[in-house]
């Protein structure tokens, strides 16, 4: 089902632009900003996200998408505090480019074969639907402290409050 794949890909890269749009809207010093309790930064939930994309999706078909070079606990801690947007980007960027890369190699007959995750089975479909609900998770987070460190200087991702019917009335008239 091809269908299936390009609505993967599509959904899939709708989250990475809205956590784009975001980053936009941040500085280098914001990305590795931490509000009280120790949650994650954007920089650290960034490193997560790059370092399972790269796991997952590197010899997709063929090796456990836990790789043994892979240092999740190390994905985690902040080891880079002088990092820049730039330096987030690139990383983030390696990640969604082995995802993608993958995805665009799969074929239809591809979809019920079987992969493995920390040595569980999982057809190829569910494989991709485990992500489809794992990123646009860490999404959100990325978001939501986005929104927290803009206040009121943030540019709303989607329709803003207030102006839902306005956004319904153009949608409605073609505009």
């Amino acid at each position: 089902m091809r269908l299936y794949l390009d609505s993967a890909k599509k959904r899939l890269l709708s989250y990475k632009e809205l956590a784009e749009k975001t980053f936009r809207q941040l500085s280098d010093q914001q990305i590795h900003w931490q509000p009280a309790g120790q949650p994650n930064n954007i920089y650290i939930i960034v490193k997560h996200m790059s370092g399972n994309m790269l796991s997952r999706f590197t010899d997709f078909l063929t090796s456990d998408g836990e790789k043994p070079w892979r240092q999740r606990d190390a994905e985690f801690i902040d080891d880079a505090p002088d990092a820049t947007m730039a330096d987030l980007l690139d990383m983030w960027n390696k990640g969604w480019d082995c995802l993608i890369s993958a995805i665009d190699s799969l074929s239809e007959e591809d979809l019920g074969k079987t992969v493995y995750i920390r040595t569980e089975p999982h057809t190829v479909m569910d494989a991709l639907n485990r992500q489809l609900s794992h990123y646009p998770y860490h999404v959100g987070q990325i978001v939501y402290l986005g929104k927290i460190m803009r206040a009121e200087g943030w540019d709303s991702l989607s329709i803003p409050v207030g102006r839902s019917q306005q956004f319904n009335d153009e949608k409605a008239a073609g505009k």
